[in-house]
């Protein structure tokens, strides 16, 4: 039978051992919570103690949420979430053996990440009226955003000390606390001494923060609040439809490739732990070029 104060407790003790053992980041751990409260509401409706779980249950598990509609990489974090967790059991002597060791991951096909022609990037940097305060802020954002291919998260928690302006390079703390260091343009480096001369201090209001990037009451600014600058600047342009947060950092990604970098230097750049992560953008190279040969090779149409 299911118990929920057994199965609460060992979540929890989960949870710390992935922060204190593991070293992940906050959101990774708050994001295999959020999947094991599905877990926990598959118990709950089902009445079955989380520590007997059986391999059948397991995969009537993972196949319920593809019922109801679940993309497959939903369904792939879903069962990496659970793998991770009933390992976890197994390190604790809570159980001998992974009822989900055995389900595979879902197959997918490569989703081409969307991004921004050279042209669209520089109508949305333009585009922040680096005559008002805000403006000023926009712009070193945006402008960072692209010249290093930064995480959202990464910039919202981006520290002066990380800065090294002189020498044009942030250190940034990554997912799984793994740190790297990012060059940055001319460009960047002078819309960044814009804003910290001229805006950053009328923010802060007297109050003092560590941080870069600040919102009108002097604080950190969040993840939340910089999705809706970009969202902002987005609709100014009229490409709201395809422009989020993680447009910038594809952008950046794909026109370092088209230019002739290296894939090993993006993933270092991008903070990517698996070079095949980063080879996504090797697709992107690919479907431009194949369009460009059939749009101008003499003979590419039948």
């Amino acid at each position: 039978m299911f118990d929920l104060n057994k199965f609460g407790s060992d979540l929890k003790k989960y949870l710390v051992f992935l922060q204190m053992e593991k070293g992940l980041a906050d959101n990774t751990i708050i994001s295999y919570k959020q999947e094991l409260e599905k877990l926990k509401k598959y118990f709950k409706k089902k009445d079955i103690n989380h520590l007997e779980l059986s391999e059948y249950q397991a995969i009537d598990f993972i196949k319920s949420g593809a019922i109801r509609g679940n993309s497959l990489s939903t369904q792939s974090h879903l069962l990496s979430a659970s793998k991770s967790f009933y390992k976890y059991l197994i390190s604790e002597d809570k159980i001998i053996h992974n009822p989900i060791s055995n389900i595979s991951f879902p197959r997918k096909w490569k989703i081409l990440p969307k991004y921004l022609t050279i042209a669209q990037v520089t109508e949305l940097l333009n585009s922040p009226d680096i005559k008002k305060i805000l403006g000023k802020r926009d712009k070193a954002i945006l402008e960072l955003l692209y010249a290093t291919g930064l995480r959202i998260s990464e910039l919202s928690y981006l520290k002066l000390e990380n800065l090294y302006l002189n020498e044009n390079f942030i250190r940034v703390l990554g997912k799984g606390n793994k740190e790297r260091v990012i060059p940055f343009g001319g460009k960047a480096e002078k819309y960044l001494i814009v804003y910290l001369k001229n805006s950053r201090n009328i923010l802060l209001k007297n109050k003092s923060s560590d941080f870069i990037f600040l919102n009108r009451n002097g604080e950190r600014i969040s993840r939340q609040g910089l999705w809706k600058i970009i969202k902002q600047y987005g609709e100014k342009i009229g490409r709201y439809s395809i422009i989020t947060p993680h447009i910038l950092r594809h952008s950046f990604a794909t026109h370092l490739l088209e230019k002739g970098a290296d894939l090993r230097s993006i993933q270092m750049m991008l903070g990517h732990s698996s070079i095949s992560t980063t080879e996504i953008y090797t697709f992107v190279a690919r479907d431009k070029i194949k369009k460009i040969y059939k749009k101008y090779h003499p003979r590419s149409r039948k």
